[in-house]
């Protein structure tokens, strides 16, 4: 995801999720999507957690320089540098998952940039690849923001109602106004790529509809007008790297598709360029896979919270704010929610 501003508040209520019958609890990893992330809530972490520091090690290497001093140096945003340690950090909340707690997931999914985390776990990608085509990537986009829809935001709202929202949306694509739907959340739950100069417009609507403006994201995410950004993402960086077979079960967070080969989890990478996600469809093939119990591995302010995900798994996170506190994780069960 991208740089984000200020939200509160909780999740709006989606319906519960059947549970898949004559299928044996299974567990699943998610590596969630980048939220606000800087060295003030994630340095102490990345600085004393040994899985941290070894997963540092290799990637200084790698880049020939300190990702974690360049970090700091970044500040709050969506910079090649925060992009790294966040990637670092969901992968050593995964480390420590499995070594600390016994972490053996059955599938593997990854929301937004989580699906590079995903991408490495699976081992689609060695890490040091994923390290450098993580940096590639975000200068890569930089690059294309620049020159291209420079005028474009991502914005999340949440606790509308389905029905008036559409027809809002009805209203602006009437009025000839452009936006694409760039995420579903949950119910009521959304991601709108637009104008930024029709944003506090857009806003107002929201609200007046009763619902709730959460963040903005620059640069924007998810849309089927950056064809151009995949296709150069494609060129400059994909053609570098190969990418291998998944050696667990992986979701598309564009259609909850299940991907198990080379090609389809290529085309997964390259799908978070121009389409939308969908966590729904995502959680509902988990559940048909059988998955119970959701480790959430990395700084996540949204997924683990979000109803859809409460309802249907009993949902542990190891996350920087808790990974170096004593004792097992949180376990946020479904049958309190």
């Amino acid at each position: 995801m991208g740089q984000t501003e200020a939200h509160t508040g909780d999740s709006p209520m989606a319906p519960a999720v059947a549970r898949a019958s004559g299928t044996a609890p299974r567990t699943a990893v998610l590596f969630p999507g980048m939220g606000r992330f800087d060295f003030a809530s994630a340095g102490r972490f990345l600085v004393l957690d040994r899985y941290a520091r070894t997963r540092l090690t290799v990637a200084d290497e790698v880049l020939g320089f300190s990702v974690l001093e360049r970090f700091h140096d970044a500040g709050a945003d969506y910079s090649e540098y925060a992009q790294l340690a966040f990637l670092i950090a969901s992968l050593a909340a995964a480390d420590r998952a499995e070594d600390r707690f016994g972490m053996r997931p059955d599938v593997c999914a990854g929301a937004s940039f989580g699906q590079k985390a995903a991408a490495a776990y699976a081992g689609s990608l060695d890490f040091p690849d994923v390290v450098r085509m993580t940096a590639e990537l975000a200068r890569c986009e930089k690059e294309y923001f620049t020159t291209e829809h420079s005028d474009v935001v991502t914005h999340a709202v949440y606790r509308v109602p389905d029905e008036e929202f559409h027809a809002l949306l009805d209203e602006m694509r009437a009025r000839g106004d452009w936006f694409e739907i760039s995420g579903e959340l949950d119910r009521g739950f959304y991601m709108v790529s637009l104008p930024e100069s029709r944003l506090e417009e857009f806003i107002r609507a929201v609200r007046a509809l009763g619902g709730y403006s959460m963040y903005t994201m620059r640069p924007p995410v998810h849309a089927r007008a950056f064809g151009a950004l995949r296709r150069k993402a494609e060129a400059e960086v994909f053609t570098k790297y190969r990418i291998k077979a998944p050696r667990l079960p992986v979701i598309s967070d564009a259609d909850g598709t299940v991907v198990d080969s080379a090609e389809a989890m290529r085309t997964m990478l390259l799908d978070t360029f121009d389409r939308a996600i969908h966590w729904p469809a995502m959680v509902t093939s988990m559940v048909g896979l059988g998955v119970e119990t959701l480790h959430v591995t990395g700084a996540d302010d949204m997924f683990h919270r979000l109803n859809c995900t409460v309802r249907a798994f009993d949902v542990r996170t190891i996350n920087p704010k808790n990974a170096l506190r004593p004792g097992p994780p949180m376990l946020r069960s479904r049958r309190a929610a």
